[in-house]
């Protein structure tokens, strides 16, 4: 298969064989990959992200499952958004935390924490023996124009607070794509993973951006219900972005084909 790029050339599409599903483990899923050593991966980014693509480490990938299409894409629209009541409240019990845009590079701090977010929350589920290559792999890639957004404890002037949580964050032109956060397991229920959303919306709206990308909505599971949660939340069906509410109701059934442009 092929993606029109530009006039000159096709981007390579690639379906995967069949592996263990990540989120169903008595499912199989598969996969549409754009060629992971094309050298414009960078600048076809942003576009592939409006065709319901991903990122994951320097693979940009689409869920493409023969007999399951729960995986269903969806953004925010920056200027449209307003929290809830819900939302607010984290907003208020967070106030006093300090948030910083910084480059996408590792730190013992932040791998330390890596580690304590994934022994907890993915224990026996591949990713608990993470080291540090696997870290940079995963979250920094060789190509994406990434930063971290830190979110710390308050500290004296001059001091960093103790590192509560990082959003792995992707940026274009148009828009910012939440990639992975993870945070102190201990300090779950400030709700720092709803919290990471929130601030990612405010730097996208002060930055004149136009949508938040959440990755995949999943239907019927648990752990990815909470991001129905924010307000104008628009889904891929495959072919255009909808309200979320609308593409629910027609079913969201995305066709198998692959996008062009």
């Amino acid at each position: 298969m092929a993606i029109h790029a530009d006039n000159r050339d096709d981007l390579r599409l690639f379906q995967t064989g069949q592996h263990a599903c990540g989120y169903w483990p008595d499912r199989l899923a598969r996969d549409l990959v754009l060629d992971p050593h094309d050298p414009r991966l960078g600048s076809i980014y942003p576009q592939a992200l409006a065709w319901g693509f991903r990122r994951s480490g320097d693979l940009v990938y689409r869920p493409h499952c023969e007999h399951c299409n729960a995986c269903v894409p969806v953004r925010i629209p920056v200027a449209a958004f307003q929290p809830d009541r819900s939302q607010r409240r984290c907003l208020a019990r967070n106030a006093a935390l300090s948030c910083r845009i910084v480059a996408a590079q590792r730190t013992d701090e932040q791998f330390a924490l890596y580690t304590r977010y994934l022994r907890s929350r993915h224990r026996g589920g591949g990713m608990d023996d993470h080291g540090v290559h696997e870290f940079d792999q995963f979250l920094i890639g060789a190509w994406s124009h990434g930063r971290f957004l830190e979110i710390r404890e308050p500290a004296p002037p001059g001091h960093g607070g103790r590192l509560l949580a990082v959003a792995v964050t992707d940026m274009t032109e148009r828009a910012l794509s939440a990639v992975y956060t993870f945070y102190d397991p201990a300090e779950a229920a400030r709700g720092l993973g709803t919290l990471a959303i929130l601030r990612q919306i405010e730097w996208a709206r002060r930055d004149g951006l136009a949508h938040v990308y959440l990755g995949y909505w999943i239907r019927g599971h648990a752990k990815m219900d909470y991001k129905r949660r924010f307000r104008g939340l628009e889904a891929y069906d495959g072919r255009q972005w909808r309200d979320f509410a609308d593409a629910c109701d027609a079913g969201l059934s995305p066709p198998q084909d692959a996008p062009t442009a």
